[in-house]
């Protein structure tokens, strides 16, 4: 596996990765509809405009040449990674978040964070495993798809 920052000619894939995770990853969370709405080429343009702006930075991890999974991180958001789900649970996302990790220390940051679905017990595995905790005070409630979904910001120290 080789993990290196996205290039332009990677955002389809990348798009593609996008909307099959969550398509897979929030079944039975976000409303199906939603989740048949997701547009592969919309996802396209959004990644294409982030990998030339470069921000987030995005890391692609890369087998035979495709791309079977990405991270993305930068400066905090806090208005909400992903992985081929047939590469799930392959340590692709653990490979990522090093990498992410390191990065994010190269650049100075000192904390991270991510926003997680309540439902999203794999999300909320992986995230307990690389040392993220809850916030519990941040919890929040939204309409997707003209649903209800919650969720929760989990967050550590990157030192």
């Amino acid at each position: 596996m080789h993990i290196a920052p996205a290039r332009l000619e990677d955002a389809r894939q990348v798009a593609e990765i996008h909307v099959t995770t969550w398509q897979s990853a929030y079944q039975g969370i976000v409303p199906a509809e939603y989740l048949a709405s997701l547009s592969v080429d919309q996802r396209e343009a959004m990644w294409r405009e982030s990998i030339a702006e470069g921000v987030p930075e995005l890391l692609v991890a890369k087998v035979e040449g495709g791309i079977v999974g990405w991270v993305a991180f930068g400066p905090c958001r806090d208005e909400g990674s992903p992985a081929d789900p047939s590469y799930w649970s392959s340590g692709v996302g653990r490979m990522l978040w090093h990498r992410a990790q390191a990065r994010m220390l190269e650049q100075g940051f000192k904390t991270v964070s991510a926003w997680v679905f309540t439902q999203n017990a794999r999300a909320i595995r992986f995230y307990r495993a690389a040392g993220f905790a809850p916030d519990l005070a941040s919890v929040k409630e939204f309409e997707l798809g003209g649903e209800q979904v919650q969720e929760i910001r989990y967050a550590r120290a990157l030192e």
